[in-house]
This record gives structure tokens, sequence and C-alpha cells, in this order.
């Protein structure tokens, strides 16, 4: 393995992190969000026609730049610096991935190169909270997540020849001002129940869409209504490679999450230690007392083991590494390095800190958020371990994705009731005769 990053990849992170500086502020982030597209429209048609990030990740053929998930997430780890409202992670990460797998070859030709372009923007909706089971990040992705046949989820039903849906979506990133829907239905019912995916324009009749208010405004979701709305199947309607072409998705764009955590928590710590080295107190710094060194020092620590992870799983998931599955696990570190980060950078910079004016808030906010739509941190981890073999398949702990504070005892474990005839092991000092 080569963890040195080539001319064009520190050119990219060089180029975009200057832009941005420029561009994208605090208050120009604020502001980008109130609108109603949720993003600084002029801000994206300069990051994907003069940058191409949108296409970074896409091929030549289809008017992408050609490179790999490095790269993308490189640019990524630079816009999660500043917190940058785009559709840059919808698009890119989630939408254009699957149309690439499962699209025909006309499908491919015609909705991918205006994606590349950034002349049109497009977002996966799954039904429910199933975002982050959907792409096989906590859980395996062949349940019933899209509705299963029954009432609620997003429901699929072919008459004339024309696919038609109807249900809702709840988390949808983007979703409110995206050009092109990839909307998960169920079909078949119980006999032939299967998962297929379909393009829903966004002015397709009997879609309504509405923003919703988010714990992070700098990644906006909607809410999906769709009533009886015409749809077009995307790719030829096998659902046998569903699943693994939304396992692979959720591979990279939890690569790509993992570095743009990764350098929100870089930059969270950059404005704790600006603060800590300027506020005085009792006549010195406070960043010179050593408790208040020894909290950075953690943190610093942290959020470098995390830098690795999310570059290894870049590198992995690039093509250079032996088809690692390593972005869960990076994102679940990314995470909890974000976390600490905001934490830690609130409680230093004192009551300032815990205003809605400054912004640090803004920092434990997307770790709030990206927990909740791609985490918990411990299934995200559960998951890798399952998918890894780490547990013997006849084990509990092989599929069990619950936290261990849920039940009181884990099958098998000292003191848990007995199960298939086997008794139970007392805990210690419960013996009786």
């Amino acid at each position: 393995m080569d963890a040195t990053f080539t001319a064009e990849q520190d050119e990219i992170r060089r180029t975009l992190r200057e832009f941005v500086a420029k561009r994208s502020g605090p208050d120009e982030g604020r502001a980008a969000v109130r609108t109603p597209a949720g993003y600084d429209t002029a801000l994206w048609a300069t990051l994907s026609g003069q940058l191409g990030l949108p296409g970074l990740a896409l091929p030549e053929a289809y008017g992408g730049v050609g490179c790999t998930v490095t790269e993308l997430a490189l640019a990524c780890e630079e816009s999660g610096r500043a917190l940058v409202p785009s559709p840059l992670f919808a698009t890119a990460a989630l939408a254009a991935p699957l149309i690439l797998a499962l699209g025909t070859e006309p499908q491919r030709a015609a909705l991918l190169p205006p994606l590349a372009r950034g002349e049109s923007t497009a977002t996966l909706a799954v039904p429910g909270t199933g975002l982050a089971t959907a792409l096989g990040l906590t859980g395996d992705n062949h349940g019933d997540w899209a509705g299963g046949g029954r009432s609620g989820g997003v429901q699929a039903t072919l008459a004339d020849g024309t696919w038609r849906l109807y249900g809702q979506a709840d988390q949808v990133l983007d979703g409110h001002s995206a050009g092109l829907l990839l909307v998960a239905a169920h079909t078949g019912g119980f006999a032939r129940s299967r998962i297929l995916l379909f393009l829903v324009r966004a002015e397709a009749d009997g879609l309504v869409r509405t923003r919703r208010t988010v714990l992070d405004e700098t990644r906006p979701q909607a809410r999906l209504e769709l009533r009886d709305v015409p749809v077009e199947l995307l790719g030829s309607g096998t659902a046998a490679d569903i699943p693994a072409a939304l396992a692979a998705t959720g591979e990279r764009a939890a690569t790509v999450l993992a570095a743009e955590a990764v350098g929100a928590a870089d930059r969270a710590l950059e404005r704790t230690l600006d603060h800590v080295t300027q506020r005085e107190q009792f006549g010195r710094a406070i960043g010179s007392f050593q408790a208040v060194k020894h909290r950075l020092a953690d943190v610093y620590v942290q959020v470098q083991a995390a830098r690795s992870a999310a570059y290894y799983a870049a590198w992995a998931a690039g093509g250079e590494g032996r088809g690692e599955a390593v972005g869960g696990l990076a994102l679940a570190q990314a995470l909890e390095a974000l976390r600490t980060a905001a934490s830690e950078g609130i409680q230093l910079h004192g009551g300032i800190g815990f205003t809605w004016e400054h912004d640090a808030h803004l920092y434990f906010k997307r770790a709030s958020a990206d927990d909740l739509l791609f985490g918990p941190v411990h299934r995200l981890r559960a998951r890798a371990a399952e998918r890894s073999g780490l547990f013997p398949p006849d084990t509990p702990y092989a599929t069990d994705t619950t936290d261990a504070r849920d039940t009181p005892y884990a099958t098998g474990a000292p003191g848990a009731p007995a199960t298939s005839g086997t008794p139970a092991t007392p805990l210690p000092g419960t013996e009786v005769a």
C-alpha cells in the first residue's frame, strides 16, 4: 500500500480548500441553508462547472473526470471542514453510483452527463428511516425495509405497461431540490416479493415534496409523498442485483462520509485551539493549563486515527485494496471523532460556545445528525464485525446489532436464561444447592 497522495490529489485538496475558504464561510453557509434550494446555487455551479466535483468518480465516457472514490473523498473532506451545504454527497455518492451500476446504457447516457456537469442533481429515497439499512451499513439489506408487502413504505404496481408508485419516504437528503429521485419500492406482494429502484422526475404528477425541519440545516432533508406517480424502472428490473448494488454504494458513501466527518472534526479542533491560545484566565491563556492540553491531545489523537481509517477506506474503495468492506468502520471512527471534537469545542469555548450564534454548535449538530441518519456507531461496528466473520455464525453476536444495554443478558452469557435445554451458568455467589 502506498499511502502517499499523488500530485493531482494534493492539487484537488489545495484548490478546493482555498476556494471554499474564500467563498463559503460560516455566514455564507447560514444564508445558503435558508434559501429555497438549501444551498448556494452559484457556489454549486462553480464547484461542478469549473472544478468538476460531481463527476470526479464517474467514467469519462459519461462526462465524468474518471478518478476514483479517493479523489471524491478528499474533496468531501475539504467541503466538510467548512460544512458547505451542497447536493454533492447525495448526487455523487448515492444516486450516480446506482445509476452507473444498475441503469441501462440509454439511461446512463441520458442521466449521468448532466449530473457530472452539475446541471442536474439527484438523490436516493428509501421508505421510513431505513437509509442505513438499505445501504447495508447497519444490517442485511435483503429484508423488507421498503414495505414488505404491507401497508406503509413505498409500493409499486405495474398496469398497462406503466409503473406507478404510492407511499411515503420521510428522510430524503436534498429531496426537496433534487431534479431526479431514485426511489426504492416494494412490489409483487407476498408471493413475488421484491425491491426495485425507480426514476422519478421532480415534475412528476402526484409527487409532493416537503422540506423538513431538521437538526443539521447544512444537510437538508425532505418528505416525499407519492400519490400514484408514473415512474420509470431503473435498469432491467433484476431484483437480485439491487441489494448488492445498494451495499456497494453504501460502502462508497460511508467512505465519503468518513472523510467529510474527519474534515469537520479537524476544523472543529483548529477552532478550539485558536480560542484556547487567545482566551486568558488568571493572567494566562487557558490553553497553557495542563488539563486543557490533555483534553485537546486526546482529541488530536482521535482525529488522526479517524483520518487514517478514512484514507484506508478510500484506498480500498478505490480499487487498490483486496475488496475489504471497511467503510462502515471508518465512518464509525470518524463520527466518534467529530462528536468528541465538537463536544470539547463547546466545553472549552465556555459560555459563548453554547449560544446559537456561535459556530461551535454547527459541528455538534452535524455529528449528531449523521449518527442518526447513518448509524448509530455501535450498529456500524456490529455490522462490520458480522460481515468480516469476526464471530462464528452460531454465536448470538454474529447477527445481534442491538445495544448490549437493551437486554439484561446476552444469550449464553454467565447467568443468562438457559436455551435449547442447556442449563445456564449461575453468577458467582448465586449457586443453589
